[in-house]
Parts: structure tokens; C-alpha cells; sequence
């Protein structure tokens, strides 16, 4: 089927209500083939399907986060067995956000990672806008389109309206001086200042561990992700700012090969965005929280209860 007949296929299901059988009867094809042309549907973008949680499931849970972390707001989904369904859940919620904030003027800062990507999957708008979509770190080509900031910029530009900036460098470079050299030059300077000036940030935060996507692309050795574990690391924001659970940073050599957004970019951007939809990362998300940048936190309920119970426990040893 075309996409055309793909999206008159789902209109007369989901909207005009007609069952399998009959589709099957009105298309002449059988009713495993109109299935398989649903779910076509789901993948190409054109049903998009959302359970909207009623607010007194998580308003009290979200209140808390803000009071404890004097963050602007929650964004919490509740909790799924399926990862990939959970995924997919939290980035509605996220979309949702961005569909009632950005505005034609907004320029938006993007990482990457597998939430972020899950992000623009899930986008749905009906609003047509001018917003600005502009890679926070450059590019990657192994990892696939979830860490590929330019691919999910152009997706959410394609979703919400408007355009998106390319940066026209890797994300990850020999050593510093090859770093400093792209900082200086005309086709990233000017791309890496946009990000800095935007007005929201999307951003995911990752945890530490010898099997982490990072390992696996050859970001980091299983050595260093130890090393970073015996320095205290918990977990990293945008890739390659690794944080301790109190939010302090820790520095490691390729963090000065790195080319994207820094945690002090970060602070200085109205609303930066953080999401996590993985269970392993609620040390990871603590330390991000504590680092002062974020201000919107989208995550499950199980980990922003985590989260809670981990503050106090790590406040008072601290204390």
C-alpha cells in the first residue's frame, strides 16, 4: 500500500471504526494482512497511539520531585515491564510538553540517545511552528539514528515545525587540539553558539557500566568506564560529562575530545530537559539533578520514588 492508502486504511479503523473483517472484506486482502498494514501504519508515523495517564496517578509524586530538587516540573509516566513500551510511553509525555511550549521563536538544543530518539518517534503535532532544531554534540555514525543528533533533529523539525541545524563535526575527535582547531571553525562556532542560546534543551542522562551503548561504539574501554567507577562516577549528561551522585564533575581525558554542549552550557538554558526511562539510571539521574542544570525531569514513577529514597539516604551520609 501507498502511504496514501496506508493513512485511508487507519483512518476508517481507528477513526471511522470499522473492523478488521471489514476492511478485509471492503480491500479484498485478508485480515493478517490488515494487520500487518496497522502496525505499518503505527511504524511509519502516521497512528500514533498514546495512553494519557490521569493526573492523580503522579501529581503528588511529581510535586515532591520539584520540592525536593527545586526543579519547574515532572514529567512522570507510569512504569511498564516492556522496556521499549515504557520508552515509548515517557517520550509521548515529553512530546506532549514540548507540542504546549515551543513557540515559533524557540530554538531547541538536541542530544541524543536512545530517549531522545524515542522522543521524535512519538512527536505528533497539529500546529505548524517556526521552532529551530540544533544539534548539541556532533555527529556519530555508529549507534545508529539513536545517536545521531542530526537525524533526530530533523525528525522533530519535521514533527513540530521548522527547521533543523546541522553541526557540521564529529562528536568525538583524536585529541584537543584537533577539538580546539572545529571549536574555531566558521561551520561549528556558530552552530555550538545557537545551541547555547536555546531555549530548551533535550538531553539524556546515562549510567556507568562496562556494557553501556558508549562501550560499545567505542566511546570508552571497559577499563576507563572502571577507572571512572573508582573516581566515583554514577553516570554522565549529553555522553561524556560524568558526574558523581552529588553532581560534581569528573573529568577524564576524553571529555576534552568531545565536541557538544558542556554542563555550564546547560545551566544557562531556560528549560533543559532529562530523560530516563531505564531503571539502572536512578544514581545517574540523581547526580544530573543535583548538577543545578536541569529543570524539566521525565522519568517513571518507580525511579522518581527511587530517586526520593536515594536523596535522603545519600543527604544524611553526606550530612
Amino acid at each position: 500500500m501507498s502511504m496514501d492508502e496506508l493513512t485511508r486504511l487507519a483512518t476508517l479503523y481507528y477513526v471511522d471504526g470499522l473492523t478488521q473483517q471489514e476492511l478485509s472484506e471492503r480491500f479484498s486482502i485478508s485480515r493478517a494482512s490488515i494487520a500487518r498494514m496497522l502496525k505499518r501504519a503505527q511504524d511509519e508515523g502516521i497512528v500514533e497511539i498514546r495512553v494519557r495517564h490521569h493526573p492523580g496517578q503522579t501529581i503528588e509524586l511529581e510535586h515532591a520531585l520539584m520540592q525536593r530538587f527545586g526543579i519547574e516540573r515532572a514529567l512522570i509516566s507510569v512504569s511498564h515491564n516492556d522496556q521499549d513500551r515504557q520508552r515509548a510511553m515517557l517520550a509521548g509525555l515529553v512530546a506532549n510538553h514540548l507540542d504546549r511550549s515551543l513557540t515559533d521563536d524557540s530554538i531547541v538544543a538536541v542530544g541524543v540517545g536512545r530517549n531522545i530518539n524515542a522522543v521524535s518517534e512519538h512527536a505528533v503535532s497539529n500546529t505548524r511552528r517556526s521552532a529551530t532544531f540544533v544539534c548539541a554534540i556532533g555527529g556519530y555514525y555508529r549507534g545508529g539514528e539513536a545517536m545521531n543528533s542530526d537525524h533526530i533533529c530533523r525528525r522533530l523539525a519535521s514533527r513540530f515545525g521548522g527547521d533543523s541545524e546541522t553541526l557540521y563535526a564529529p562528536a568525538l575527535v583524536d585529541n584537543a587540539v584537533v577539538r580546539d582547531a572545529l571549536l574555531a571553525n566558521d561551520a561549528v562556532r556558530p552552530t555550538l553558539d545557537k545551541a547555547r542560546r536555546a531555549d530548551v534543551a533535550l538531553i539524556g542522562v546515562g549510567d556507568i557500566h562496562e556494557d553501556s551503548p558508549m562501550v560499545r561504539m567505542g566511546w570508552f574501554s571497559p577499563q576507563e568506564i572502571q577507572e571512572l567507577k573508582r573516581h566515583g562516577a554514577v553516570g554522565d549528561m549529553m555522553g561524556y560529562d560524568f558526574i558523581n551522585i552529588h553532581g560534581e564533575p569528573i573529568r577524564t581525558e576524553t571529555h576534552a575530545r568531545v565536541i557538544g554542549l558542556t554542563v555550564d552550557d546547560l545551566r544557562r538554558i531556560p528549560d533543559v530537559i532529562a530523560v530516563a526511562s531505564e531503571s539502572g539510571k536512578a544514581s545517574a539521574m540523581l547526580g544530573a539533578l543535583r548538577t543545578g542544570a536541569i529543570k524539566t525531569l521525565a522519568t517513571t514513577d518507580s525511579i522518581a520514588h527511587t530517586l526520593l529514597t536515594l536523596e535522603e539516604a545519600t543527604r544524611k551520609s553526606a550530612a
